[in-house]
Protein backbone atom coordinates (compact mmCIF):
# COMPACT_ATOMS: atom_id res chain seq x y z
CA UNK A 1 0.00 0.00 0.00
CA UNK A 2 2.80 2.76 0.74
CA UNK A 3 4.88 1.82 -2.26
CA UNK A 4 1.56 2.71 -4.34
CA UNK A 5 0.98 5.55 -2.17
CA UNK A 6 4.21 6.84 -3.15
CA UNK A 7 3.98 6.15 -6.24
CA UNK A 8 0.44 8.32 -6.45
CA UNK A 9 2.14 10.94 -4.63
CA UNK A 10 5.36 10.90 -7.35
CA UNK A 11 2.24 10.87 -10.26
CA UNK A 12 0.87 13.98 -8.33
CA UNK A 13 3.99 15.53 -8.76
CA UNK A 14 4.38 15.99 -12.33
CA UNK A 15 1.19 17.82 -13.24
CA UNK A 16 2.92 21.37 -12.78
CA UNK A 17 6.23 19.95 -14.78
CA UNK A 18 4.06 18.05 -17.39
CA UNK A 19 1.80 21.29 -17.61
CA UNK A 20 5.11 23.36 -18.60
CA UNK A 21 7.12 21.12 -20.49
CA UNK A 22 4.28 20.20 -23.03
CA UNK A 23 4.06 24.14 -23.94
CA UNK A 24 7.10 23.22 -25.56
CA UNK A 25 6.87 19.43 -26.65
CA UNK A 26 3.87 18.20 -28.25
CA UNK A 27 1.90 15.89 -25.80
CA UNK A 28 2.85 12.58 -27.83
CA UNK A 29 6.22 13.33 -28.33
CA UNK A 30 6.51 13.69 -25.10
CA UNK A 31 5.11 10.42 -24.04
CA UNK A 32 6.90 8.59 -26.68
CA UNK A 33 10.60 9.88 -25.50
CA UNK A 34 9.57 9.22 -22.08
CA UNK A 35 8.48 5.67 -22.26
CA UNK A 36 11.51 5.40 -24.66
CA UNK A 37 13.88 6.63 -21.70
CA UNK A 38 12.00 4.26 -19.21
CA UNK A 39 12.53 1.09 -21.38
CA UNK A 40 16.23 1.67 -21.82
CA UNK A 41 16.70 2.09 -18.43
CA UNK A 42 15.28 -0.68 -17.27
CA UNK A 43 16.65 -3.47 -19.98
CA UNK A 44 20.44 -2.16 -18.77
CA UNK A 45 19.28 -2.22 -15.33
CA UNK A 46 18.08 -5.94 -15.31
CA UNK A 47 18.66 -7.12 -18.50
CA UNK A 48 17.72 -10.65 -17.59
CA UNK A 49 14.06 -9.81 -16.65
CA UNK A 50 12.72 -10.17 -19.98
CA UNK A 51 14.27 -13.70 -20.72
CA UNK A 52 13.02 -14.74 -16.89
CA UNK A 53 8.89 -14.26 -18.44
CA UNK A 54 7.35 -16.76 -19.49
CA UNK A 55 5.28 -17.12 -22.88
CA UNK A 56 1.97 -16.45 -20.77
CA UNK A 57 3.66 -13.84 -18.95
CA UNK A 58 4.84 -12.62 -22.27
CA UNK A 59 1.47 -12.78 -23.69
CA UNK A 60 -0.26 -10.90 -20.65
CA UNK A 61 2.15 -8.17 -20.62
CA UNK A 62 1.85 -7.54 -23.61
CA UNK A 63 -1.98 -6.77 -23.25
CA UNK A 64 -1.02 -4.35 -20.69
CA UNK A 65 1.29 -2.56 -22.06
CA UNK A 66 -1.31 -1.97 -25.27
CA UNK A 67 -3.95 -0.85 -22.53
CA UNK A 68 -2.19 1.32 -21.09
CA UNK A 69 -0.30 3.06 -24.28
CA UNK A 70 -3.75 3.13 -26.02
CA UNK A 71 -5.09 5.04 -23.16
CA UNK A 72 -2.19 7.55 -22.73
CA UNK A 73 -3.42 8.70 -26.26
CA UNK A 74 -7.22 8.30 -26.07
CA UNK A 75 -6.05 10.60 -22.95
CA UNK A 76 -4.27 13.17 -24.78
CA UNK A 77 -6.52 13.07 -27.72
CA UNK A 78 -9.60 13.81 -25.44
CA UNK A 79 -7.76 16.82 -24.01
CA UNK A 80 -7.60 18.57 -27.30
CA UNK A 81 -11.64 18.56 -27.08
CA UNK A 82 -12.32 19.20 -23.18
CA UNK A 83 -11.21 21.32 -19.89
CA UNK A 84 -8.52 19.78 -18.14
CA UNK A 85 -10.60 19.52 -15.20
CA UNK A 86 -13.14 17.56 -16.57
CA UNK A 87 -10.76 14.98 -18.50
CA UNK A 88 -9.00 14.61 -14.93
CA UNK A 89 -12.36 14.28 -13.59
CA UNK A 90 -13.32 11.69 -16.16
CA UNK A 91 -10.10 9.51 -16.41
CA UNK A 92 -10.64 9.36 -12.52
CA UNK A 93 -13.97 7.33 -13.22
CA UNK A 94 -11.76 4.73 -13.51
CA UNK A 95 -11.99 4.06 -9.53
CA UNK A 96 -15.76 2.81 -10.53
CA UNK A 97 -14.80 0.94 -13.71
CA UNK A 98 -12.37 -1.22 -11.72
CA UNK A 99 -14.99 -2.82 -8.85
CA UNK A 100 -17.27 -3.05 -11.96
CA UNK A 101 -14.63 -5.02 -14.50
CA UNK A 102 -13.44 -6.73 -11.46
CA UNK A 103 -16.17 -8.05 -10.46
CA UNK A 104 -17.44 -9.08 -14.15
CA UNK A 105 -13.81 -10.36 -15.30
CA UNK A 106 -12.42 -11.98 -12.14
CA UNK A 107 -15.75 -12.87 -9.91
CA UNK A 108 -14.14 -10.57 -7.32
CA UNK A 109 -17.38 -10.00 -4.62
CA UNK A 110 -17.53 -6.42 -4.07
CA UNK A 111 -18.83 -5.78 -0.59
CA UNK A 112 -21.07 -2.80 0.15
CA UNK A 113 -18.29 -0.52 1.95
CA UNK A 114 -16.00 -1.26 -0.44
CA UNK A 115 -18.55 0.23 -3.00
CA UNK A 116 -19.31 3.41 -0.44
CA UNK A 117 -15.28 4.11 -0.33
CA UNK A 118 -15.59 4.21 -4.34
CA UNK A 119 -19.32 6.49 -4.65
CA UNK A 120 -16.74 9.15 -2.15
CA UNK A 121 -14.07 9.09 -4.32
CA UNK A 122 -15.75 10.08 -7.29
CA UNK A 123 -17.12 12.27 -5.59
CA UNK A 124 -14.01 13.89 -4.16
CA UNK A 125 -12.75 13.63 -7.73
CA UNK A 126 -15.80 16.17 -8.54
CA UNK A 127 -15.51 17.89 -6.01
CA UNK A 128 -11.58 18.54 -6.95
CA UNK A 129 -11.99 19.11 -10.49
CA UNK A 130 -14.98 19.88 -11.78
CA UNK A 131 -16.56 23.59 -12.52
CA UNK A 132 -18.64 23.02 -15.25
CA UNK A 133 -19.63 19.08 -17.28
CA UNK A 134 -21.29 18.60 -21.17
CA UNK A 135 -20.60 15.59 -22.77
CA UNK A 136 -19.14 15.35 -25.87
CA UNK A 137 -16.24 13.80 -27.93
CA UNK A 138 -13.76 14.75 -25.56
CA UNK A 139 -15.40 13.24 -22.87
CA UNK A 140 -16.35 10.03 -24.52
CA UNK A 141 -12.90 8.94 -25.77
CA UNK A 142 -11.40 10.15 -22.48
CA UNK A 143 -14.20 7.70 -20.59
CA UNK A 144 -12.94 4.96 -23.34
CA UNK A 145 -9.18 5.71 -21.44
CA UNK A 146 -10.62 5.33 -18.12
CA UNK A 147 -12.03 2.22 -18.94
CA UNK A 148 -8.77 0.98 -20.69
CA UNK A 149 -6.85 2.07 -17.57
CA UNK A 150 -9.60 0.30 -15.14
CA UNK A 151 -8.52 -2.66 -17.40
CA UNK A 152 -4.91 -2.42 -16.86
CA UNK A 153 -5.75 -2.01 -13.47
CA UNK A 154 -7.78 -5.36 -13.02
CA UNK A 155 -4.92 -6.93 -15.24
CA UNK A 156 -1.87 -6.54 -13.32
CA UNK A 157 -4.09 -7.26 -10.29
CA UNK A 158 -4.76 -11.05 -11.75
CA UNK A 159 -1.17 -11.11 -13.86
CA UNK A 160 1.14 -9.85 -12.08
CA UNK A 161 3.68 -11.56 -9.26
CA UNK A 162 6.53 -10.14 -7.23
CA UNK A 163 9.27 -12.32 -9.02
CA UNK A 164 7.98 -11.34 -12.67
CA UNK A 165 7.24 -7.19 -11.46
CA UNK A 166 10.96 -5.83 -13.59
CA UNK A 167 10.19 -8.23 -16.11
CA UNK A 168 6.52 -7.21 -16.62
CA UNK A 169 7.34 -3.76 -16.25
CA UNK A 170 10.06 -3.54 -18.58
CA UNK A 171 7.79 -5.36 -21.43
CA UNK A 172 5.29 -2.89 -20.49
CA UNK A 173 6.94 0.25 -20.75
CA UNK A 174 8.51 -0.63 -24.24
CA UNK A 175 5.33 -1.41 -25.79
CA UNK A 176 3.85 1.86 -24.16
CA UNK A 177 6.52 3.39 -26.11
CA UNK A 178 6.75 1.97 -29.26
CA UNK A 179 2.70 2.43 -29.45
CA UNK A 180 3.43 6.30 -28.86
CA UNK A 181 6.20 6.43 -30.75
CA UNK A 182 3.78 5.18 -33.66
CA UNK A 183 1.60 7.83 -33.02
CA UNK A 184 4.03 10.26 -33.52
CA UNK A 185 5.98 9.39 -36.47
CA UNK A 186 3.36 10.66 -39.43
CA UNK A 187 4.50 14.52 -38.13
CA UNK A 188 7.91 13.97 -36.73
CA UNK A 189 9.20 13.80 -32.70
CA UNK A 190 10.05 17.20 -31.34
CA UNK A 191 12.88 16.82 -28.38
CA UNK A 192 13.48 19.12 -25.89
CA UNK A 193 15.47 21.84 -26.55
CA UNK A 194 16.85 22.95 -22.82
CA UNK A 195 18.74 21.25 -20.41
CA UNK A 196 15.79 21.95 -17.85
CA UNK A 197 13.19 20.18 -19.91
CA UNK A 198 15.67 17.64 -20.36
CA UNK A 199 15.98 17.15 -16.50
CA UNK A 200 12.07 16.94 -15.92
CA UNK A 201 11.63 14.33 -18.89
CA UNK A 202 14.59 12.67 -17.22
CA UNK A 203 12.70 12.50 -13.75
CA UNK A 204 9.39 11.90 -15.34
CA UNK A 205 10.87 8.52 -17.25
CA UNK A 206 13.33 7.32 -15.06
CA UNK A 207 11.64 7.96 -11.29
CA UNK A 208 7.61 8.30 -12.28
CA UNK A 209 7.82 6.19 -15.48
CA UNK A 210 10.36 3.82 -15.17
CA UNK A 211 10.32 2.75 -11.14
CA UNK A 212 6.69 3.79 -10.55
CA UNK A 213 5.32 0.85 -13.31
CA UNK A 214 7.56 -1.24 -11.22
CA UNK A 215 5.95 -0.02 -8.32
CA UNK A 216 2.30 -0.55 -9.23
CA UNK A 217 3.30 -4.01 -10.95
CA UNK A 218 5.08 -5.18 -7.90
CA UNK A 219 2.28 -3.62 -5.62
CA UNK A 220 -0.59 -4.97 -7.33
CA UNK A 221 0.68 -8.48 -6.63
CA UNK A 222 -0.40 -7.72 -3.19
CA UNK A 223 -3.26 -5.58 -3.53
CA UNK A 224 -6.95 -6.29 -5.00
CA UNK A 225 -8.04 -3.99 -7.95
CA UNK A 226 -10.58 -1.86 -6.48
CA UNK A 227 -8.16 -1.48 -3.53
CA UNK A 228 -5.41 -0.60 -5.73
CA UNK A 229 -7.57 2.50 -7.64
CA UNK A 230 -9.17 4.07 -4.59
CA UNK A 231 -5.11 4.55 -3.17
CA UNK A 232 -4.82 5.81 -7.05
CA UNK A 233 -8.14 7.94 -6.86
CA UNK A 234 -5.26 10.39 -4.28
CA UNK A 235 -3.55 11.14 -7.36
CA UNK A 236 -5.40 14.87 -7.98
CA UNK A 237 -4.93 15.55 -4.04
CA UNK A 238 -1.05 15.06 -4.39
CA UNK A 239 -1.11 17.18 -7.80
CA UNK A 240 -2.56 20.35 -5.75
CA UNK A 241 -0.61 19.80 -2.89
CA UNK A 242 2.41 20.18 -5.21
CA UNK A 243 0.87 22.73 -7.05
CA UNK A 244 0.38 24.62 -3.57
CA UNK A 245 3.48 23.97 -2.35
CA UNK A 246 5.89 24.35 -5.42
CA UNK A 247 3.52 26.30 -8.46
CA UNK A 248 2.29 29.23 -5.68
CA UNK A 249 -1.25 28.02 -5.82
CA UNK A 250 -3.44 28.87 -3.52
CA UNK A 251 -5.97 26.62 -1.14
CA UNK A 252 -9.22 26.80 -1.54
CA UNK A 253 -12.16 24.81 0.19
CA UNK A 254 -12.51 22.51 -2.87
CA UNK A 255 -9.21 21.25 -2.55
CA UNK A 256 -9.95 20.90 1.30
CA UNK A 257 -13.73 19.08 0.78
CA UNK A 258 -12.54 16.63 -2.10
CA UNK A 259 -9.22 16.00 -0.13
CA UNK A 260 -10.71 15.25 2.46
CA UNK A 261 -13.40 12.80 0.58
CA UNK A 262 -10.82 11.29 -1.64
CA UNK A 263 -8.49 10.67 1.75
CA UNK A 264 -11.36 8.97 3.77
CA UNK A 265 -12.15 6.71 1.13
CA UNK A 266 -8.73 5.02 1.03
CA UNK A 267 -8.92 5.06 4.74
CA UNK A 268 -11.95 3.14 4.91
CA UNK A 269 -10.51 0.39 2.36
CA UNK A 270 -7.21 0.55 4.39
CA UNK A 271 -8.41 0.32 7.70
CA UNK A 272 -11.46 -1.60 7.81
CA UNK A 273 -10.79 -5.65 8.12
CA UNK A 274 -9.87 -7.27 4.71
CA UNK A 275 -12.39 -9.73 4.89
CA UNK A 276 -15.21 -7.40 4.92
CA UNK A 277 -13.46 -4.78 2.04
CA UNK A 278 -12.17 -7.48 -0.64
CA UNK A 279 -10.68 -10.67 -0.28
CA UNK A 280 -7.29 -11.74 -1.95
CA UNK A 281 -6.19 -11.24 -5.11
CA UNK A 282 -7.55 -13.63 -7.43
CA UNK A 283 -4.84 -14.36 -10.17
CA UNK A 284 -5.58 -16.11 -13.24
CA UNK A 285 -4.13 -17.95 -16.45
CA UNK A 286 -5.79 -17.18 -19.48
Amino acid sequence: MLALLALTACWGSTFFLIKDLLDRVPTLDFLAVRFAIAGVALVLAAPRALGRLSPATRKHTLVLGALYGVAQILQTAGLAHTAASVSGFVTGMYVVCTPLLAAAILHTRITAITWAAVLLATVGLGVLTLSGFSVGYGEAITLVAAVLYALHIVGLGAWSTPADAVGMTTLQVIVIAVICLVATVPDGIVLPATAGDWASLGYMALVVGAMGLLAQTWAQAHLPPTRTAIIMSMEPVFASLFAIWLGGEHVTMRLVVGGLMVLTAMLVVELVPRRHVEGEVPHIAV
